[in-house]
């Protein structure tokens, strides 16, 4: 039965950015079998109740989400669209109100997850003591890992956190760039640190480094360690060999949990196939308490453009070891189905 509704569009500064755009206004209509009328800052929507209710919701997100981001994209509209269908049509699951989706209070923001995988990586977190995280650039997987990290260690659940990537050069030279050691591997450890700096202040992240609460080191660094009430994550870990990657995987100490991110189509490695992020992700898919998560461009949260850019090299098979993620995503679920 086909009902009509109208509401009121209060967020002035919603009404105009969507007066002003024509072609947002008509994506949203095509998700929906109900019509959809807009006039001054009165929405009418004739169509099935429930169908009535995710509209109405999707618009009050979509007010949260430009506040936040300055932007509304296609993207965005089908992720609030897919978060409510899973959430009951519930917009305060959706929204920043609701703790269920929310990963770290910062100082600036709250950092939540945004998309059905994100909310999927969070709650492989929590069920995990090793998650792997694969996909592009711009998915989330080091800053919803550090999120997480800052979470546990303030809920008391680890003593430190510890994060580390492996210093290999994409293009250029550690012995081109200036300064003693410290200094050479800072460009390697700098998406950590600009992660951990946007949730927590600059004057507590220097005291939790000198306290040693977070140590930031290169991969290489934790051979012969045992790594005991700790949050660890392996970033970029498709640079990781092989053997760094066993060795990183027997570090886990008592009570400890790790994240291990990557992308299979950026191996800066001289030989491809050594790489410990696609050779752990093809034989550790049967352990209990290892969890994995593929991410796409559908999980781009950056700039519109990243996303298109990382669908048109797929389009292309500009990169060969892209196949290599698909590869591991059927054995994950051929080895889910025979379970």
């Amino acid at each position: 039965m086909f009902i009509e509704k109208k509401f009121i569009i209060e967020d002035l500064d919603l009404l105009t950015y969507l007066g002003s755009n024509e072609n947002l206004l008509n994506f949203i209509e095509m998700r929906f079998n109900s019509t959809i009328n807009f006039r001054g800052n009165i929405i009418k929507i004739k169509g099935k109740t429930n169908e009535i209710e995710l509209i109405e919701n999707l618009i009050k997100e979509l007010s949260y989400i430009l506040k936040k981001n300055d932007i509304i994209l296609e993207s965005d509209i089908n992720n609030v669209i897919e978060l409510l269908q899973i959430n009951n049509n519930k917009v305060d699951n959706v929204g920043v109100s609701n703790e269920k989706n929310i990963v770290y209070s910062g100082f600036k923001d709250q950092i939540r997850a945004k998309t059905p995988n994100q909310i999927k990586y969070v709650d492989l977190s929590k069920k995990n003591d090793v998650v792997f995280a694969i996909g592009p650039a711009g998915t989330g997987k080091t800053f919803l890992a550090v999120a997480m990290a800052l979470q546990s260690l303030k809920k008391g659940e680890v003593d430190r956190l510890i994060l580390s990537r492996p210093a290999v050069e994409a293009g250029e030279s550690l012995g081109f760039l200036p300064g003693d050691l410290n200094e050479k591997i800072d460009p390697y450890l700098r998406p950590l640190t600009d992660a951990l700096q946007a949730m927590i202040t600059i004057d507590k992240f220097k005291i939790l480094r000198e306290k040693n609460t977070i140590e930031i080191n290169p991969l290489a660094y934790m051979r012969g360690r045992t790594l005991n009430n700790s949050f660890i994550i392996l970033d970029e870990a498709q640079n990781a060999t092989k053997a760094q990657m066993k060795m990183f995987l027997t570090r886990l100490g008592n009570n400890s949990k790790a994240i291990i991110t990557g992308d299979v189509t950026q191996i800066d490695l001289p030989d491809k196939r050594n790489s410990g992020l696609v050779e752990a992700s093809n034989i550790l898919q049967d352990i209990d308490g290892i969890g994995f998560i593929y991410f796409d461009n559908k999980d781009v949260v950056r700039h519109k453009l990243v996303a298109d850019i990382i669908k048109a090299y797929e389009n292309n098979n500009y990169n060969n070891d892209y196949k290599n993620n698909n590869e591991i995503k059927d054995n994950v679920k051929l080895n889910e189905t025979n379970k």
